[in-house]
């Protein structure tokens, strides 16, 4: 009996149906992390709004997401919610709930990047006459990013991972069409460990751009630091 087949490790490599995966799994990640970016926002925002009632509704959602799985979530979107009459295709389903997830997760480290800003610089801005918004956009978030930076990396690199469980509900990504092409070739370590390489390509190439990104932010900040000195 044989265990491992090099030659079908090596043409899955390159199996364009495999490499489709990869492509979706990609943009599956820009997707729901640009949805999850804005929803996070704007949660993170209403958690530290002063009206108790859309602080307690953005603590409760936080607490829900963060609280159940991904995979409920999911086969609540897609399976659940259509006995109400709300129905989304594979791919609607699949964003939804990877953007609602994420979202949770964001608003909780773009809060504490907002909140580690000095409130010295609002009111230095509010003094000058500017409006929350400007005050928001050119003297918070600015200084907020850098620190939220490296943990907004490690969520990337775990978004990427994460859209694996969305083959759950057929969605056609890396695993899924790995786990398909298992059913038909029988070929389960080689084809898992296709699977997995290509997962820490993906993961390894954020790693770089990640820390391009901390390296640049951080030389910024370095400048800044002087100029003030000077």
């Amino acid at each position: 009996m044989q265990i491992w087949n090099w030659s079908g490790f090596f043409s899955y490599l390159i199996n364009p149906y495999i490499l489709n995966g990869v492509l979706t799994t990609i943009w599956l990640t820009v997707v729901s992390l640009i949805g999850g970016l804005v929803l996070g926002f704007v949660v993170a925002l209403m958690r530290r709004s002063n009206l108790r009632l859309v602080t307690v509704f953005a603590k409760f959602y936080i607490w829900l997401f963060r609280g159940t799985p991904l995979l409920v979530q999911l086969i609540v979107i897609y399976t659940a919610l259509p006995q109400l009459g709300i129905r989304f295709s594979v791919i609607e389903a699949a964003l939804l709930g990877l953007a609602l997830n994420e979202a949770a997760y964001l608003a909780e480290i773009i809060r504490a990047g907002i909140d580690a800003v000095p409130d010295g610089q609002s009111r230095a801005g509010r003094a000058l006459g500017m409006t929350e918004r400007s005050i928001m956009r050119h003297i918070v978030m600015p200084q907020a990013f850098k620190v939220i930076i490296p943990p907004l990396g490690n969520s990337v690199n775990g978004l990427l991972k994460t859209t694996s469980v969305t083959s759950v509900i057929s969605m056609e990504e890396l695993l899924r069409r790995t786990q398909v092409l298992i059913q038909e070739k029988f070929m389960v370590l080689e084809l898992f460990a296709v699977a997995a390489i290509y997962y820490l390509l993906l993961t390894t190439l954020w790693d770089f751009v990640q820390r391009r990104i901390e390296k640049k932010f951080g030389q910024s900040t370095q400048k800044l630091s002087l100029e003030d000195q000077r």
